[in-house]
């Protein structure tokens, strides 16, 4: 964690501090290195990156891009390579920690999502725009040397995605022109999809663990999945207002005021045992189909509107595909990807912020800005209020590879959450 231009290092198991360093302005991004022996801190306004090591305490690396600027920084997969990409995007600049040598990668796009790597680590695609066109360059990691340029069926390219195997490269345009092609590590076209013409076009994707489906969420507050084989589309999910399939189970959250102990209470009674009695509780009812859930009607006269399938992941063991549709902002829509039919709807209280799932098993991690943190598993829900002084708003989460633990953020704070693993 990062607090103003100091770095805190801790043992995720007892959060006892390990390290603390002192970066030379306020840190804006920190990424761990692919093994965790370094860890980068960036600090835009400067244009400065600083390295630290967790094993060479003593050893430290600054990088100044200089006049240059700067707007982006990350890891490459080795863990011992940083990407930093200057102002204006003129260039994607390389630096070793090994060899201190520097490549450049020129014209890098603007986009939501320019660069990806393989999950194996061994390329790397580049978003690049150049005399009004798009392209898309891949390097090998390895040496950093140009494997593939090609340029692209798109007016204004969005973003490109991997698959997990590695075999085929997802590129989508703006969400002005619904178009989705996929690329073999080659660059060939495999495949376009464009379900429609007109209306705005694609909002989110997701790439199913197998590699196996490709999830399309639109605007049109639908989810396309396409498979691997033909790459054209298997099923349409629908998000209607209205869950009227009595084989959907509907989770309600439900509030309930506290019951005062009398035998407990004192006068005053202290700041713990006020906020375990007065606190509102919360809990999840099953409702009785047809329910209606809340729709939002978007503000058609704003830009980015508040509709269509904004949030979409798949489970670790490929079998659910969690959705929401910011039409229904305080929904998340469970699917069973084995039957291709909706099997659980998590209705919250409040705007869903974040959901994530187990790393490890079918298990989903829900926030809505409130103090507490919402799982769904096939086992059934339940909720888990964050204790603690105050009111802690959990914006965000985030699993530990082991799904033993989970980091829960809020806007100044963090908290850890410790999961007990059931014996086999």
């Amino acid at each position: 964690s990062c607090m103003q231009h100091r770095l805190v290092v801790r043992d995720a198991s007892s959060l006892q501090i390990l390290q603390l360093y002192t970066c030379l302005d306020q840190i804006q991004y920190i990424e761990w290195s692919s093994d965790s022996q370094f860890i980068l801190c960036a600090m835009y306004k400067r244009g400065i990156v600083q390295v630290w090591s967790l094993e060479q305490p003593d050893w430290h690396c600054k990088i100044d891009e200089g006049s240059a600027g700067l707007v982006a920084s990350c890891w490459s997969p080795d863990g011992r390579h940083i990407l930093n990409t200057t102002e204006f995007h003129l260039r994607i600049t390389v630096w070793s920690l090994c060899t201190k040598s520097v490549s450049y990668i020129k014209y890098p796009k603007a986009c939501q999502q320019g660069v990806a790597f393989t999950k194996d680590g061994r390329y790397m695609a580049v978003v690049e725009r150049r005399d009004c066109k798009d392209f898309i360059s891949i390097f090998v990691c390895r040496n950093w040397q140009l494997l593939r340029h090609f340029d692209t069926e798109t007016q204004d390219l969005f973003g490109i995605e991997w698959a997990p195997n590695g075999c085929v490269l997802a590129a989508w345009d703006t969400c002005l022109e619904y178009k989705v092609l996929l690329y073999s590590l080659d660059g060939r076209l495999l495949s376009s999809y464009r379900a429609y013409e007109w209306p705005l076009g694609v909002k989110s994707i997701a790439w199913s663990p197998s590699s196996q489906f490709l999830a399309i969420g639109s605007f049109d507050e639908k989810v396309r999945i396409l498979n691997h084989v033909t790459w054209k589309k298997i099923t349409e999910l629908d998000h209607p207002a209205t869950i009227a399939c009595k084989k959907t189970i509907v989770y309600k959250e439900v509030e309930k005021s506290p019951t005062v102990d009398t035998e407990r209470l004192s006068f005053p009674p202290t700041r713990a045992l006020a906020s375990s009695l007065f606190s509102t509780q919360s809990k999840y009812d099953i409702s009785q189909v047809p329910v209606s859930l809340q729709y939002v009607k978007p503000v058609a006269d704003r830009a980015n509107p508040k509709v269509g399938v904004g949030m979409l992941a798949f489970s670790a063991d490929n079998c659910f595909l969690a959705t929401k549709n910011d039409n229904i902002p305080n929904a998340v829509w469970i699917w069973d990807i084995r039957k291709l039919k909706l099997s659980v709807v998590l209705e919250q209280l409040c705007t869903i912020q974040c959901f994530q799932w187990d790393p490890c098993q079918p298990r989903l991690a829900v926030c809505t800005g409130s103090s507490r943190v919402y799982l769904w598993s096939p086992a059934g829900c339940v909720v888990v209020r964050v204790p603690g002084e105050g009111d802690f708003q959990i914006m965000s989460l985030s699993w530990h590879c082991s799904g033993d633990s989970m980091l829960l953020l809020s806007k100044d704070n963090f908290c850890v959450c410790y999961l007990e693993r059931e014996e086999v």
